[in-house]
């Protein structure tokens, strides 16, 4: 009998991969589609749902073979979190654009919000900073736009979602999201995993218009038109694509903390305290977020920042190079002295949560060389995470060392530079599509493939970088960054 294999589908802001994955947990075959997205305006970013769910049904057809579809016995799917669309429940039919987690639009009700003193109830509830990243003032502003006197949202008509819930819809029956996915919606009260009826009052959302919220093993629908796998094969799980690169990586207790870089990153660990939103005694600039629900709600912290990769993909533009020969500009250069570049393209996200700081090149002259600029750019990244390690440190959480997955983490030069900078380890993977491995982990666990000890026993691969420079050297170097980034921040001050 052929052995069994699991689907795992990871639908992301610029693509969407599919792996399907053996008992024994490799990867047998590998499909993708790219996806697009809109910018109707400065700050604008928005994405086509039905465009999404198309890149999906591409992405299984390029991996799934008709010889390997009666073998798939669970699928598990990881999503971009925070981005945010409404449908009609009757027919599916998308009836907004899919506001992307990166848009900017809704900044002036979040600074109405904070002008209003709702500042501290949303952090403390949500675990979230308010700020136009998550889902809540997005969801707002599209139900202003198609349902202003909120008719059809309190009949139960349209549904307001993230990317997973529409993804489900797909499949059929009652509209669900994971719990962790609606841990980043901020409509939801993290310590008990269920929507707060204040937060639901101040966006405006009706409880009606959203999903109902369940474990991140389901129950949910069987897929249905991801042809060639057959109709009926089960969704066994469902993970935030961040938080399932988290368990890909056998993070399954406090202390090791990984940092996936993409476009973005995102810096996340395991809280060690119980399962509360006690957001007092973290560090400010942290968010508290359900990394999963499997046999209980599972709190982490985390800190976004909102551009890594996109600052290499800048610089390199702006040089007029790729981003291969940025990368090996950079090489030449063992230090860019006092140059800093701070990506505030869009803001600053954490742990500063400044969404009007601006992008800044300091510290050069007359003679500065190009490849210091391209080194600087590379620089920015590390400097980010440390920011963020700073924090958790501050927040008197348990840090070990630190895993990385993404495209800049090929690059040892940076490795080098964030072990140097965070004054831990750092641990890269040979795991390729760590989103995508870790729903397909889930799935297994959940049919009874996989279970947590031996996932926790795998060997990823990858190196090991540990710090090599000294106390004094790193805290020069982090100083210097927190100068140029006190001149991003509105307030001119780090």
């Amino acid at each position: 009998m052929a052995s069994p294999l699991i689907l795992a589908i990871d639908q992301g802001t610029s693509s969407t991969k599919s792996l399907l994955v053996d008992a024994a947990g490799k990867v047998v075959a590998i499909g993708s589609a790219p996806l697009g997205q809109s910018a109707p305006q400065p700050g604008w970013v928005e994405q086509d749902a039905l465009e999404i769910w198309q890149s999906v049904q591409r992405a299984v057809a390029a991996a799934v073979t008709p010889e390997t579809a009666g073998r798939i016995v669970a699928v598990g799917l990881s999503t971009q979190r925070e981005s945010c669309v409404i449908w009609e429940r009757s027919s599916g039919k998308p009836l907004t654009p899919v506001l992307s987690w990166q848009d900017q639009r809704t900044e002036g009700l979040c600074a109405e919000l904070r002008a209003e003193c709702h500042s501290d109830y949303v952090r403390k509830t949500s675990g979230l900073p308010l700020d136009p990243m998550f889902s809540a003032a997005k969801a707002k502003w599209l139900l202003d736009r198609i349902d202003p006197d909120r008719r059809r949202a309190d009949a139960g008509e349209i549904v307001v979602g993230t990317i997973d819930a529409f993804l489900l819809s797909r499949f059929g029956g009652e509209p669900l999201v994971e719990a962790g996915n609606a841990s980043r919606m901020q409509l939801v009260d993290v310590a008990k995993a269920d929507y707060d009826d204040r937060l639901l009052a101040l966006f405006g959302i009706p409880r009606a218009a959203l999903p109902r919220i369940v474990p991140s093993t389901g129950p949910f629908p069987a897929v249905r038109g991801l042809a060639p796998v057959p109709d009926g094969v089960p969704v066994t799980a469902v993970l935030a694509d961040s938080h399932a690169a988290l368990f890909a990586h056998g993070a399954f207790a406090p202390g090791p903390v990984k940092a996936t870089q993409g476009t973005g990153s995102s810096v996340m660990g395991l809280l060690d305290r119980p399962a509360t939103n006690d957001g007092a005694s973290l560090h400010k600039g942290l968010c508290v977020t359900l990394a999963w629900w499997i046999d209980a709600p599972m709190l982490a912290f985390e800190g976004n920042i909102r551009s890594a990769g996109s600052t290499l993909i800048w610089t390199a533009d702006l040089l007029g190079v790729g981003t291969d020969e940025l990368a090996r500009m950079a090489a030449l250069i063992e230090d860019a002295g006092n140059v800093h570049l701070v990506p505030g393209f869009n803001g600053l996200g954490a742990p500063w949560w400044d969404g009007v700081a601006v992008a800044t090149l300091s510290g050069f002259a007359l003679g500065t060389k190009r490849e210091v600029v391209a080194r600087a750019a590379l620089d920015s990244i590390a400097h980010q995470i440390a920011d963020l390690i700073d924090a958790v440190r501050e927040s008197g959480v348990a840090v070990d060392r630190l895993h990385v997955d993404g495209g800049p983490t090929k690059n040892a030069q940076l490795m080098q530079f964030e072990a140097d900078m965070i004054g831990l380890p750092v641990e890269t993977t040979e795991t390729a599509e760590l989103s995508a491995m870790g729903a397909a982990h889930l799935a297994g666990v959940s049919a009874g493939l996989f279970d947590l000890r031996s996932l926790g026993e795998l060997d990823r691969g990858g190196l090991v970088y540990t710090p090599a420079v000294d106390e004094a050297s790193r805290a020069a170097k982090r100083a210097g960054w927190r100068r140029a980034v006190a001149r991003s921040l509105s307030s001119g001050m780090a």
